[in-house]
C-alpha cells in the first residue's frame, strides 16, 4: 500500500462530481463587463456551442480537408489501431490483464490471458467486457476508466466508465467469473469518485454524497466506508476533510501478516496529512507533510522526501528515499537507512516492490538506469545493492509491474526515440530478463540520430534537451523544428518512442525536440520547485534559451521553429506566444490553462494553487500575471499564428480558458488564430484511436504548413 495511489490519481484528475467552479458564478470583483468573453464558460450553453461549431468548420476547412491531412490522420491511425502493438499487461494472481482498442474495437476490450499464453505470437484472450458491446447494449457512449480489483482472488473489480471520456465516472461491480455486472452490487452514478475494497463486502468510497461533500477543489472531501447490501446514505464516515483542503482517502492493506488501513488527506498538490487507521481512530503518521510519498510494503516504510527533513538527530536531503521498519517507527524510532540520495545529476523517478527485493529507477540526466536493493533480514542496516542489465543509449527503462505478494517476478518496458518499445519479463535472481514483446518499428530510425544538448538559461541554470533529427541534418537554419515541453508538477519528460511523431514529424524531414525544462521533475524536487508560484518565469525562460540555442546551432530559425504543448504545457505555450512571440513561426496550444486570473473558478482549477498561487489574493495575483497569457495579450503585436485545441468533455482544465484565448486574439484582429474543440475525450483529447488521430493529425499538420 502507498499513498502514491491517490496522488498519482489526483495528478491524472480523477476528482469528483459535483458543482464545478466553471459553473459557479464569478467572484467578486470579476463582472462580465471585465471579460466580455466569459459566456464562453458556459460550456454546453447554446450560444458558446454555436461559436464552437462555427470555429471547427473554419479550422476543419482550413487543415483537415486536403488529402495530405487524410494521409497524415490514417498513417497515425495505423499506428494506434496496430495489431503489432505491445498489450502491456498487469499481473492480477495467475492471470495478465489488458485494455485493448483497434479498429474493430474502438472502445476497447478489457481481457486477460496466461503468461503461457502471453508468450506465443498471437495469444487467446479471455474477453472479459467488451465495452462497444455495452455502448450498443445501453445505447451509451462509455469510455473504459480502469479497474480495481479484489486479491487475492481477484474475481471481484469496481469497474469505472467515463460518458464521455471525462474524468467523472460511473462505478459498478463486475464478476469476473461470469463476465458480467453484479445485480444488487456496489454502484455508483457518474461523478469524479474515489474507490476502493476493503474486503468482499466493504469499500472505502469518495464521492458527491451531495452539498457540502466537495471541497473547493471538487475533490472528495469525505471518505465513507460502504458495507454490501446497504444504501449509500448508510455508510460510515471514516474522516472529513476541511472544505480547502484537495480532498481526502482511505486505503487498505491486505497483505496477509500486514493488514493495515489509511487515510490520506491531500491538503494540496505536494502536502498531505497521513494516518494509520486503528481501533476505530485515526494515528497521525509523523512524515514531513511534503514528502513525495510513503510506502507501507510488509514490514517496511518508505518515505521519498521533497525537502530537507531534520528528524532523529539527523537531515535528510530532498528527494531522498528512506527505509525503516513499520514497527520501530511507529514505535518511535527514526534511524532511516538512506536508499537513494540525490546529486547534481541524478533523481529517484521511482520505485517498485517485488517479494524479497526493491527496485529503483534513477535518472542520470534525464536518462534511465536500475537497482536492485535487498532488506536486511533483521534490524534496520545496510541494503546491499546491484545494478540491473543496462538500456539502450538515450533510453527509458521503466518498472512496468511487480508481483510483490508473491514472488521476485518484473516486468520492464523499455523505449528509446529511436528504438521500438519492446517488454521484458525477469525473475530477480533467475538471470536475465526474456523479450515477450517488441513494437514493429512504424518509421525508417536508420535515417535518424539522438543527441542530448545542455544550454544555460536567463540564470545560468544548465538546462538539457534532446534533440531527433536527419543524420545528414543541414544547420543552415531551414529545418522545420518542432520544439515541445511541459515543465510542471515534478513530472519529467524522458526518451519514448512514438510511431506517430515519426511519421508525422521526422519522415517529412522534420526535426524533432523535447526541452527538460525547470517545473518538471527531470533532477528531482529541486527541479520543480525551482520554477514554483513567484518563481514559474524561470521554466519559460529555460523553453526560450532552448528555442535560441536551436537558432544559435543552425538546426532552425524563428520562421521555421514551432512549438507544442498540452495542459500545463498549453500555459507554457500562452506564455511562448506573448512572452516570446519572436521566437517561434507556429504555436500548437492543448487543452490549455491560460486565464491565470479565473483559473481557481474554472473546473478542478483550485487544486494548483500549489503550484501557480493564488490569483484571488492581490500579493500572489502580482506575480501570476506575469504569466498569464489571457492578460497579458496586446492588441498590434506580431504574434505567431496558433492553433488551440481542447474537448469539451474536459472537466478536469476545461475547454473555455482555449475558447476565450482563441476569441480574445480574433477579437483583437488578429487572423492567423485557429480553434477545434472536439465534444469527446476528456482532458486526454480523444474517446478513442479515432479521434486521437485526428487530434494529433490536426497539430502536426497546422505546424508543418504554418513553418514552411
Amino acid at each position: 500500500m502507498t499513498n502514491r495511489a491517490p496522488w498519482i490519481a489526483l495528478a491524472l484528475g480523477l476528482t469528483l462530481a459535483g458543482m464545478t467552479h466553471a459553473q459557479q458564478p464569478a467572484p467578486a470583483g470579476t463582472q462580465a463587463s471585465d471579460d466580455p468573453y466569459l459566456w464562453l464558460e458556459d460550456i454546453h450553453g447554446a450560444r458558446a456551442m454555436d461559436w464552437v461549431k462555427a470555429q471547427n468548420a473554419v479550422t476543419e476547412r482550413r487543415f483537415a480537408s486536403s488529402p495530405e491531412f487524410a494521409r497524415t490522420r490514417d498513417r497515425i491511425l495505423e499506428v494506434l489501431d496496430s495489431d503489432a502493438r505491445i498489450p502491456y499487461v498487469a499481473r492480477h494472481g495467475d492471470h495478465l490483464y489488458n485494455f485493448w482498442q483497434d479498429k474493430a474495437h474502438p472502445r476497447g476490450l478489457w481481457r486477460r490471458t496466461t503468461l503461457e499464453e502471453y508468450r506465443k505470437a498471437e495469444p487467446k484472450w479471455e474477453v472479459l467486457l467488451d465495452v462497444d458491446a455495452l455502448n450498443k447494449a445501453e445505447g451509451k457512449r462509455w469510455v473504459f476508466k480502469g479497474a480495481e480489483c479484489l486479491k487475492p482472488a481477484y474475481e471481484r473489480c469496481l469497474v469505472s466508465l467515463s460518458p464521455d471520456g471525462g474524468d467523472a465516472v460511473a462505478v459498478r461491480e463486475f464478476d469476473i467469473p461470469s463476465k458480467s455486472f453484479v445485480k444488487g452490487g456496489f454502484e455508483l452514478p457518474v461523478a469524479k469518485s474515489q474507490v476502493g475494497w476493503i474486503d468482499q463486502d466493504r469499500i472505502y468510497v469518495g464521492t458527491d454524497f451531495g452539498p457540502g461533500s466537495m471541497t473547493r477543489s471538487s475533490y472528495p472531501r469525505i471518505v465513507k466506508e460502504w458495507k454490501r447490501g446497504t444504501p449509500l446514505a448508510a455508510a460510515a464516515a471514516v474522516h472529513e476533510a476541511r472544505p480547502d483542503d484537495m480532498t481526502v482517502s482511505a486505503f487498505h492493506d491486505r497483505t496477509p501478516g500486514f493488514e493495515r488501513d489509511f487515510v490520506v488527506v491531500v491538503t494540496d498538490f505536494f502536502h498531505t496529512e497521513n494516518y494509520l487507521r486503528k481501533d476505530g481512530g485515526l494515528v497521525h503518521l509523523d512524515l514531513p507533510s511534503d514528502a513525495a510519498g510513503f510506502d507501507a510494503h510488509r514490514e517496511w516504510l518508505l518515505v521519498q522526501t521533497r525537502t530537507p527533513w531534520t528528524t532523529g538527530g539527523a537531515t535528510y536531503p530532498g528527494g531522498a528515499l528512506l527505509a525503516i521498519r513499520f514497527d520501530d517507527f511507529m514505535a518511535g524510532k527514526r534511524d532511516f537507512a538512506v536508499l537513494f540520495r540525490p546529486d547534481e545529476h541524478t533523481a529517484l523517478s521511482s520505485f517498485a516492490w517485488t517479494r524479497h527485493h526493491l527496485i529503483l529507477d534513477v535518472l542520470d540526466d534525464v536518462k534511465s538506469r536500475l537497482e536492485v536493493l535487498t532488506p536486511p533480514a533483521s534490524g534496520n542496516g545496510d541494503w546491499p545493492r546491484a545494478p540491473m542489465a543496462g538500456a539502450p543509449s538515450m533510453s527509458t527503462v521503466t518498472v512496468a509491474d511487480t508481483d510483490p505478494d508473491n514472488s521476485d517476478e518484473y516486468w520492464l518496458s523499455v523505449t528509446g526515440f529511436l528504438t521500438p518499445s519492446s517488454l521484458q519479463r525477469g525473475v530477480l535472481g533467475g538471470g536475465a530478463a526474456e523479450t515477450l514483446k517488441q513494437s514493429p518499428a512504424f518509421f525508417d530510425a536508420s535515417r535518424f540520430q539522438v543527441n542530448q544538448h545542455f544550454v544555460a538559461s536567463k540564470d545560468g541554470t544548465r538546462v538539457p534537451y534532446f534533440e531527433i533529427a536527419p543524420k545528414d541534418l543541414k544547420l543552415d537554419g531551414s529545418n522545420r523544428t518542432l520544439l515541445y515541453g511541459y515543465g510542471g508538477f515534478e513530472v519529467s519528460l524522458e526518451p519514448f518512442y512514438s510511431g506517430s511523431i515519426g511519421r508525422a514529424w521526422l519522415e517529412r524531414g522534420g526535426v524533432y525536440v523535447i526541452a527538460n525544462i525547470r517545473g518538471g521533475g527531470e533532477y528531482g524536487p529541486r527541479w520543480h520547485q525551482a520554477a514554483l508560484k513567484a518563481d514559474r518565469l524561470r521554466a519559460y525562460e529555460d523553453f526560450a534559451a532552448v528555442a535560441q540555442d536551436l537558432v544559435r546551432r543552425g538546426v532552425t530559425s524563428p520562421r521555421h521553429l514551432g512549438a507544442e504543448g498540452g495542459s500545463n504545457g498549453g500555459l507554457l505555450m500562452g506564455n511562448m506566444l506573448t512572452l516570446y512571440p519572436q521566437l517561434f513561426g507556429a504555436i500548437a496550444c492543448e487543452v490549455p490553462l491560460l486565464d491565470m486570473k479565473r483559473y481557481v473558478h474554472l473546473s478542478a482549477g483550485a487544486s494548483w494553487i500549489a503550484e501557480y498561487g493564488d490569483p484571488d489574493d492581490p500579493g500572489q495575483w502580482a506575480f501570476i500575471r506575469t504569466f498569464s497569457p489571457y492578460q497579458n495579450l496586446k492588441p498590434g503585436m506580431h504574434y505567431p499564428p496558433v492553433l488551440f485545441y481542447t474537448t469539451t468533455s474536459d472537466d478536469r482544465v476545461g475547454p473555455v480558458q482555449a475558447r476565450k484565448m482563441a476569441a480574445k486574439m480574433q477579437g483583437m484582429g488578429y487572423k492567423d488564430v485557429w480553434f477545434f474543440e472536439n465534444l469527446e475525450g476528456g482532458h486526454g483529447a480523444g474517446a478513442d484511436n479515432k479521434q486521437s488521430a485526428h487530434m494529433h493529425a490536426l497539430a502536426y499538420d497546422f505546424l508543418w504548413d504554418q513553418l514552411k
